[in-house]
């Protein structure tokens, strides 16, 4: 009797057996990659619920408030630091006095008790991020911070992952800046930025081979 099926159907079935309980595997394992890539883990681009509605465009993009003004501890610590009710009530003392959204800022002065800020930016607690040493080498605070300027409410603008991370600690030289524009909210690396991002490597004698080290971050 002739034989109906050539010898290779033998190969395509046992592959289509084989497929059978491993593309169900592949089809999570795609899944369970966007999850861990979405907002929904990162938190990029998901607004914090705050005590008061901070607006940033407002106070940095409208009044040019310098980042420095509330955050004061960024070019000497590894946290940037949250301004005390004092700082908010340098202005608010005479400006918006009864305004009813500050109303928390008010009763934080009275009661002598600091008011609890979201943060919103988090990174894991293995993760070890020093801000003085980002802006002391030529890391603007938009270049991971982004547009906040325009941020009527504060949000998480990078995904922060470890890739992220890396993508700038292999080539930092795109995201450089003088340090007279660190702290500038409109800053836009101007057409020969490759070029002046590598002299200012140079000059800040970033090693970028030690940069991608597990210990840098990891410690």
């Amino acid at each position: 009797m002739a034989q109906i099926f050539p010898p290779r159907v033998n190969v395509i079935a046992k592959l289509v057996l084989l497929a059978i309980p491993t593309l169900p595997l592949f089809a999570w394992w795609g899944v369970g990659y966007k999850v861990m890539q979405s907002p929904y883990t990162t938190r990029q681009d998901v607004y914090v619920d705050q005590p008061v509605p901070f607006s940033h465009e407002h106070h940095v993009g409208g009044l040019g408030l310098d980042c420095r003004y509330c955050h004061t501890s960024v070019t000497k610590s590894d946290f940037a630091g949250l301004p005390p009710t004092h700082t908010c009530m340098t202005c608010h003392s005479q400006l918006s006095t009864q305004a009813p959204m500050l109303a928390p800022v008010r009763e934080s002065l009275a009661q002598d008790r600091p008011i609890h800020w979201q943060r919103v930016n988090i990174l894991p607690d293995f993760v070890y991020f020093d801000h003085h040493v980002h802006v002391a080498n030529g890391v603007g605070c938009t270049t991971c911070h982004g547009d906040v300027g325009r941020m009527p409410l504060m949000r998480q603008a990078a995904p922060l992952t470890m890739g992220w991370c890396l993508s700038c600690h292999r080539d930092p030289a795109p995201n450089l800046r003088p340090q007279d524009a660190i702290f500038d909210p409109w800053w836009q690396p101007p057409p020969d930025q490759d070029a002046r991002g590598k002299e200012l490597l140079k000059q800040h004698h970033i090693d970028v081979g030690h940069l991608t080290d597990c210990s840098v971050c990891h410690r």
